[in-house]
């Protein structure tokens, strides 16, 4: 018996569910036990090796099924490339239970509401679409680390029909992560992020494609030392996931491409006439707006 002691907590998330348990839903899970703010981790995933991984370390509880997990989970965490949202959450509708939250990490938003609005119908409120600004080149669970959100933005862009109950409960899962929460619309979100995040991405590809490609690659990367690391960091990333990514958020994405190329000829355009001092300017400009930002944002 243990009168006299009092009952223990009832955790802030009694029962999640995470589909694609990688760097993205195996942190969100690690940050989630690091501050005791979840009881049980299901996960569910297409590799049974990857969930068994996820097992072993300590990241989920137990690799269910999608059926399985429906009847249990308090909070849905949908980590899967953009282009399998739709093709989840309509196997979820006729199993969702009322009351269940259902968010995912999409880098793009306006095609994931679309996709969420034609898939759950009537239930569209138990989704509030959202996308955690941190990652890493690195994938799988034993990507996954419980700080990957600390002092990061998490972008929310909730529907109508969300409840404000619903808003308010997944914002303070994510503040428990560390994480600083903004709302934002979908548009917008797809808009800004073509710019710092999936145009940069791109550049990055690119960049190491024709790297690797070249006749003298091998010398090249010899060679190559921590400025080539940074900018080809990205490039590692997961190729399925920036293959939805790119097609999903296609017009915005080409529309910044567009202004990359009006930049870039502006730079050519100085070396080719040796103009030193519109060269000089171009970096300088480009050097203060990189110090400023990392000043602001605690970023180096």
């Amino acid at each position: 018996m243990n009168a006299g002691r009092p009952a223990p907590a009832t955790p802030l998330v009694p029962v999640l569910a995470i589909v694609g348990v990688g760097l993205i839903g195996g942190s969100f899970a690690a940050a989630l036990r690091n501050c005791g703010a979840v009881g049980r981790v299901l996960g569910v995933g297409r590799q049974p090796a990857t969930l068994a991984r996820a097992c072993e370390l300590g990241l989920i509880d137990e690799a269910v099924t999608l059926e399985s997990a429906a009847d249990q989970a308090d909070l849905f965490f949908l980590s899967t490339p953009v282009g399998a949202t739709e093709t989840i959450l309509s196997r979820l509708k006729p199993i969702l239970r009322p009351g269940t939250i259902v968010t995912d990490a999409g880098s793009t938003k306006a095609d994931v509401v679309a996709a969420a609005r034609t898939a759950l119908g009537a239930k569209i409120g138990q989704f509030i679409p959202g996308h955690p600004i941190a990652g890493a080149e690195n994938t799988g669970p034993e990507a996954a680390v419980a700080s990957l959100y600390r002092g990061r933005t998490v972008v929310l862009t909730p529907l109508d029909e969300n409840t404000n109950a619903a808003k308010s409960y997944l914002t303070r899962v994510w503040e428990s992560c560390g994480a600083r929460v903004m709302a934002m619309d979908p548009r917008v979100h797809d808009t800004v992020l073509a710019s710092v995040s999936h145009v940069p991405h791109l550049l990055s590809s690119v960049f190491m494609w024709q790297v690797a490609t070249a006749h003298d690659s091998d010398i090249r990367m010899a060679l190559a030392g921590s400025g080539f690391r940074d900018f080809t960091r990205i490039a590692a990333g997961s190729p399925e996931v920036w293959r939805d990514i790119f097609l999903a958020n296609r017009a915005a994405v080409l529309a910044e491409l567009q202004e990359v190329k009006a930049a870039l000829g502006r730079a050519e355009q100085a070396l080719q006439d040796a103009d030193g001092e519109e060269l000089e300017n171009f970096l300088e400009r480009a050097a203060l707006a990189r110090r400023f930002w990392g000043s602001r944002s605690g970023l180096t």
